[in-house]
């Protein structure tokens, strides 16, 4: 689609933000919908003058990403109450008031696509899981299972981060040595363990992963994890990185255009990101 005077403007903000995925993923997703729009990254180290750089600029929406998800909240005009309670934005939404009054809203949307991502696999009510990390990705997967109805177990290697996250989520904590007494059904990895270029690393004990009959790693590079791959080869049933990535993706693109989103494709363009890096 060609871009022009009517193109509406998207993007990602984040420092650094080069490896990102997401404008594949969304300009995709916009021509395979047919809106005239276009999502670009942006390195930006100032958050608040970013987002009134951007609401100056007329962009729609905004993709808001490490290390920027907390400090953007302050610069926001609304924020969503389960935002609020997460404690972190992850999408920004600017809009018109009827009496012309310039708007934005702050999302959180990385719940829902460990949700969505979950749910394929999974009833997540009365659910057992354990998380492992702390920061801010382990704090949304946990409340939104928590949301659901699934009994959480957060554990970390820093107990104090662990413990508190715990506490404000309402669940238990388990530390790496007492993981062995843990009783889940699914191990979400939330930490940055097995990223390229460290992708023999392990988060966990490899000896406990028959104790799961479904394990998620939110690394996609690579895309098949050690964890994933030594889970797999013990009966675990597996969901890659790219799960979360593509349904948090949807739920922005709802959020922005009110239109339903097409998840395959962005899927799709995503693998073919992965294959052409």
């Amino acid at each position: 689609m060609a871009i022009d005077g009517t193109t509406k403007l998207y993007g990602i903000i984040g420092h650094p933000v080069g490896h990102s995925m997401s404008p594949a993923m969304h300009n995709a997703a916009f021509a395979a919908t047919g809106i005239n729009g276009v999502y670009v990254a942006m390195d930006v180290e100032d958050a608040g003058g970013a987002v009134a750089a951007l609401q100056k600029l007329g962009f729609v929406g905004v993709s808001v990403t490490v290390p920027h998800k907390e400090a953007v909240m302050a610069h926001v005009d609304e924020i969503d109450p389960v935002a609020r309670r997460i404690g972190a934005v992850n999408t920004l939404f600017f809009y018109r008031r009827p009496d012309g009054g310039q708007v934005v809203r702050g999302f959180n949307t990385d719940w829902q696509g460990a949700n969505l991502a979950l749910a394929e696999k999974i009833r997540l009510a009365g659910s057992r899981v354990l998380v492992l990390g702390a920061g801010g990705a382990a704090r949304a997967v946990g409340f939104g299972l928590v949301e659901a109805g699934a009994r959480v177990v957060i554990s970390n290697r820093t107990e104090a981060r662990g413990k508190a996250l715990a506490g404000s989520l309402g669940c238990r904590f388990a530390g790496p040595d007492r993981l062995h007494e843990v009783e889940a059904d699914v191990l979400v990895n939330t930490t940055s363990v097995g990223m390229e270029p460290h992708a023999d690393d392990l988060p966990v004990d490899p000896g406990l992963l028959p104790r799961f009959s479904l394990v998620m790693d939110i690394v996609y590079a690579p895309l098949e994890t050690r964890l994933l791959r030594e889970a797999a080869a013990v009966g675990c049933e597996v969901i890659d990185g790219l799960a979360m990535l593509q349904y948090q993706g949807a739920v922005q693109f709802k959020i922005w255009t009110g239109v339903r989103p097409p998840v395959d494709v962005m899927r799709r363009a995503l693998l073919e990101q992965l294959v052409a890096r």
